[in-house]
C-alpha cells in the first residue's frame, strides 16, 4: 500500500509541477560528462565516427581520446546513435505566442508601423508550454523576433532553459528587423484568391524608409543630441556595426531594391525569405549578404514556378556558394512549428542537399548569420556544450528520438506536454487491456 501510495504521489507531483512550469536545469551542478562512441555532426559539414566528447564547466573541453587531466568524468554510452549541435531557431515567436487564435497570448507585435525601439527580450516567456515541446525535437536555442508593421523592433537570442527573460538572454538586440513593402498585392481571401496586382504604393513605401533611415544615420552621428529619438537610437547599432538588419523580402526586384537602398546607407543586411535569391546570387555574393530561408515546406512565387522550387533553393544557393540558413520565420507556426525545424531542413536533403550541409543550415550556419558561431553552433573544443543524443537521424522525422540533450553543459529536462499526455493514456488503455 505504502508503494502504491509513493508512486500516485510521485506522479502527481509530476503533474503539478509540469503544469506550475519546468525547473530549469542548475548552473551550479555542472559534471565532468564525457559522451562516448557517438557518430558526431560537427555542424560545419564534417562528421567524426566512434568518438568521444569531453564536457567541463559548460563548454566543451576535448574531443578524441581520454585527455590528459586528472578529473572524473560522468560517463555517457552513446555508441551507435548521433551527437549533434543544438538546433538554434531562427526568427522564431517563440515564448512571444502561446496560442495564436487567443489574442491575450500573443505579444510579438506593437502598435504602430515603425517601431525599432522595440525590444521583444522583455516580452519573452520563459514559462512557456511550447519551449519543452521544441526542445525534445534538438532546438535548444532560437532568435526571438517581433513581427508586423514596416519596422517591428529587435530579436535577441535565447536559451531555452531558463527561469526568466534575463536568464535566457545569450546575446541581446542581435538584429533590427524590416518588412520590405509586397511590389504585388493578391486580391480576393485565401480561400478564393483573386489576381495578383502591382501595389500602386510600393515606390511611396521605399521611399519612406529610406527617408527614415537617412534621418537615422544622421541622429547617430551626434555622439549625444540633447533630445532622446527612442526610434532612432534604436537604429544606432546598425550605424556603428554592432547588429545587421533582417529584411523580409521575395521577389527579385524588391531584393534588389532593398539592397541598393541598404547599401547606400552602409548598413549590413541578411534576406530573409528570399524565394527568388537564386537569381541573384552574383549580386548576394559581392555584397556578402546571407539568406534566411523562410521554410522549405512552402508554395513556389509564381504560379508557373517548379512546384518543388521552394525544396531546391538551399541546394540553388548552396551550389551558388551563398552562406545561408533555414528557418520557420515568425507566422501563425513560428512557435509551436519551431518542432518541425529539423525536418525542413530534411526535406532539402530530399531535393539534392548534402545531409551535413542541412544540417548545418540549421545550426553552424544559423550560428553565423546570427554572429553566435565563436561561442556556439558547432561541436568545437572550446564552444559551449549545447548539443544534444538522437537514436536516429534527427532530419528524419522517421528515426528522430532525442534521448539526453545539454545547453551550456546542463543537462536538461526532457519532458513536456505531449509526454505526459501520451503517457497518461497509455496507463488508461493499458488498464482496460487495449495496449500491450
Amino acid at each position: 500500500m505504502k508503494f502504491i501510495l509513493t508512486i500516485l504521489f510521485t506522479a502527481v507531483f509530476t503533474l503539478v509541477a509540469f503544469s506550475q512550469g519546468e525547473v530549469p536545469a542548475p548552473s551550479n551542478k555542472l559534471e565532468n560528462v564525457v559522451i562516448k562512441g557517438a557518430t558526431i555532426h560537427v555542424g560545419n559539414g564534417k562528421i567524426l565516427t566512434n568518438a568521444n566528447v569531453y564536457l567541463s564547466k559548460g563548454k566543451i573541453q576535448h574531443i578524441g581520446p581520454q585527455p590528459s587531466v586528472n578529473e572524473n568524468y560522468v560517463e555517457l554510452n552513446a555508441t551507435g546513435k548521433h551527437l549533434y549541435p543544438g538546433i538554434i531557431a531562427t526568427g522564431s515567436t517563440l515564448g512571444l505566442v502561446e496560442i495564436n487564435a487567443v489574442r491575450a497570448t500573443r505579444d510579438y507585435q506593437e502598435v504602430g508601423n515603425i517601431n525599432p525601439n522595440i525590444r521583444s527580450i522583455i516580452a519573452y516567456n520563459t514559462d512557456s508550454k511550447i519551449i519543452p515541446t521544441v526542445r525534445s525535437n534538438g532546438i535548444l536555442m532560437a532568435q526571438v523576433a517581433p513581427q508586423g508593421g514596416t519596422m517591428p523592433g529587435s530579436s535577441s537570442i535565447v536559451q531555452l532553459d531558463a527561469w526568466n527573460w534575463e536568464d535566457a538572454a545569450y546575446v541581446m538586440d542581435n538584429g533590427l528587423h524590416l518588412n520590405w513593402p509586397g511590389m504585388f498585392r493578391q486580391t480576393g481571401w485565401w480561400a478564393e484568391p483573386g489576381s495578383i496586382e502591382v501595389s500602386k504604393n510600393y515606390k511611396k513605401k521605399v521611399l519612406e524608409i529610406e527617408q527614415f533611415f537617412k534621418e537615422a544615420k544622421a541622429y547617430c552621428e551626434i555622439d549625444n543630441p540633447k533630445e532622446k529619438n527612442l526610434k532612432y537610437e534604436a537604429c544606432r547599432s546598425l550605424f556603428n556595426k554592432k547588429s545587421k538588419l533582417f529584411v523580409n523580402v521575395n521577389y527579385v526586384r524588391a531584393i534588389k531594391d532593398a539592397i541598393e537602398s541598404m547599401s547606400k546607407l552602409d548598413i549590413e543586411i541578411v534576406i530573409v525569405g528570399g524565394a527568388d535569391t537564386y537569381l541573384v546570387t552574383d549580386l548576394l555574393k559581392e555584397k556578402n549578404i546571407s539568406v534566411v530561408i523562410k521554410e522549405t515546406h512552402n508554395l513556389p512565387n509564381y504560379e508557373d514556378d517548379d512546384i518543388d522550387q521552394p525544396f531546391t533553393l538551399p541546394k540553388l544557393l548552396h551550389d551558388n556558394g551563398i552562406l545561408f540558413s533555414i528557418a520557420i520565420w515568425g507566422g501563425w507556426d513560428g512557435s509551436w512549428g519551431q518542432r518541425n525545424l529539423p525536418y525542413q531542413a530534411g526535406t532539402a536533403v530530399a531535393y539534392g542537399l548534402d545531409k551535413e550541409v542541412a544540417l548545418s543550415a540549421i545550426t553552424g550556419n544559423a550560428a553565423k548569420i546570427l554572429g553566435i558561431h565563436k561561442t556556439t553552433g558547432t561541436i568545437e573544443v572550446g564552444k559551449d556544450a549545447t548539443l544534444f543524443i538522437s537514436t536516429g537521424d534527427v532530419l528524419d522525422m522517421r528515426t528522430s528520438n532525442v534521448e539526453v540533450a545539454f545547453i551550456q553543459g546542463r543537462e536538461i529536462n526532457l519532458i513536456d506536454k505531449q509526454k505526459l499526455l501520451y503517457q497518461k493514456f497509455q496507463t488508461k488503455y493499458k488498464d482496460q487491456g487495449l495496449i500491450d
